[in-house]
């Protein structure tokens, strides 16, 4: 038998994952042997897991893939986003496995590792319509040698308090801080919610000097490195749940330009007054298009996240600038006064085409516009 079946035969274990609603969906276990709850969301990406498991804004999720087969390749690529795991485990159709011979990492070994659990075998098409039919669900999921009914774990799934009203963004971000790049004209000072490692090679790649600060970091902490910019990251779970980051977002409005992704694309809408509110089952996935108000161009995006910006409660001084084509939902806003742009989708991830890395050149530009108007 080949490695691939010969592990199948020797470590196949039943295992099932209960949703909140009463449904379950069976499969085998892989990983860590590790029971956990967690909110079940689907990816549409068809390539990229590494990059997907690795994505901080996961946090307290297990990510169904909708790709048939995940793990063909090596999990050991250079494809981290972050310095761990921090989902709570993934759901796949057919696992892949990879050769050792070749001295290569299976997402086995790789999510053993990382003490996180997988499920596989599982008809996620099915599960993946269940989602989009009946929403995000609570979830738990049963992998390990303890005997747990199916009943018990559907009731362990209800009883979790879930991810509304949660911060996991403190949970992500680095509580020390750090220089990632000491290079460049501009100094930028990176908010971490749990932002991803590609987000700070692009801000770098703009000739940026980056400071990574813990979301812990107040505003005279930040202005005390002089940044010519702000910027404001993705991020895990209620942006509601983080009045004493987006208060002080407030404070820095009109002190210093700002860019915002994901997660601090909901938080500039809150400081500014804007309400945000939670989706059905949210946008998971690379291949989003997302219409740029100003040009008319169509973007094919990457974008993570369960919660979106309510168009109505913008205030008159801020202006939508992209628009989700999929659901008319709230990609991007620019505030018409102060220097402070934001959008919902990943430009620094690249679906097939880098559609919208042009983002990172306008943010240089905004701070070099600004810099220059202090000094007429």
């Amino acid at each position: 038998m080949t490695e691939k079946f010969q592990w199948k035969a020797k470590r196949e274990k039943k295992a099932f994952l209960a949703l909140a609603d009463g449904t379950v969906f069976r499969g085998y276990a892989f990983g860590a042997a590790t029971d956990t709850v967690g909110e079940a969301v689907f990816n549409t990406g068809m390539a990229g897991y590494k990059q997907i498991i690795t994505d901080p804004s996961y946090a307290g999720q297990f990510v169904v893939f909708t790709t048939a087969e995940v793990g063909a390749y090596a999990a050991n690529l250079e494809k981290n986003e972050s310095r761990q795991v921090f989902l709570n485990g993934i759901v796949v159709n057919s696992l892949d496995w990879v050769s050792k011979e070749q001295n290569e990492e299976s997402l086995h070994d790789y999510m053993l590792a990382q003490g996180k659990p997988g499920i596989a075998g599982v008809d996620t098409r099915a599960l993946t319509l269940h989602l989009r039919e009946h929403g995000a669900q609570k979830a738990y999921l049963h992998v390990s040698n303890e005997e747990i009914s199916e009943e018990e774990g559907i009731k362990r799934a209800q009883e979790w308090e879930g991810l509304d009203g949660q911060d996991y963004a403190s949970k992500v971000s680095d509580p020390n801080g750090y220089e990632f790049s000491t290079e460049g004209d501009l100094n930028v000072v990176a908010l971490d919610f749990g932002i991803k490692t590609n987000i700070l090679r692009n801000l770098a790649a703009q000739n940026m000097k980056v400071t990574v600060l813990p979301i812990t970091a107040t505003y005279e902490q930040i202005m005390a490195k002089n940044p010519d910019g702000v910027f404001l990251s993705n991020g895990p779970a209620d942006p509601n749940s983080l009045p004493q980051v987006y208060n002080m977002v407030k404070q820095l409005l009109g002190k210093v330009p700002l860019m915002g992704i994901c997660l601090g694309n909901q938080l500039l809408g809150l400081a500014l007054g804007a309400k945000v509110s939670k989706l059905k089952f949210g946008h998971h996935g690379c291949n989003h298009p997302v219409k740029n108000l100003k040009t008319g161009a169509v973007e094919i995006t990457s974008q993570n996240h369960n919660y979106a910006i309510d168009e109505a409660s913008l205030p008159a001084d801020v202006e939508v600038s992209h628009i989700n084509l999929n659901d008319n939902t709230v990609e991007g806003i620019r505030h018409k006064k102060f220097p402070a742009f934001s959008v919902q989708y990943h430009p620094e991830s690249a679906p097939g085409p880098n559609d919208s890395y042009y983002l990172f050149g306008e943010f240089r530009q905004m701070i070099l516009d600004f810099k220059g108007a202090k000094h007429d």
